[in-house]
């Protein structure tokens, strides 16, 4: 029982330091004002699979504010800007 709760703990601390360095890694934050910038980008894109996939991301970025899932959203907006500057 005491292993259980060892790794249990272990893995919450292997958790929680992994957490604020993928923050740090997100150049995106989460705001209204950058979901409407990325907005505007992938309208100007072509149509096609980077445009999907970035409006795909742009959808989950607002579901996540929406539940104040800050860290997910900023992550989602990420990889929308990402795949709109790819494609």
């Amino acid at each position: 029982m005491l292993n259980k709760l060892l790794a249990a703990t272990a893995i919450a601390a292997m958790a929680y330091a992994v957490s604020p360095a993928d923050a740090a890694r997100v150049k995106a934050g989460c705001s209204g004002d950058n979901l409407s910038k990325t907005e505007s980008m992938i309208e100007t894109m072509a149509d096609g699979e980077g445009k999907i996939a970035a409006q795909k991301e742009i959808a989950a970025a607002q579901d996540a504010m929406l539940s104040g899932k800050m860290g997910v959203c900023a992550s989602h907006l990420s990889k929308a800007m990402h795949v709109g500057t790819a494609k």
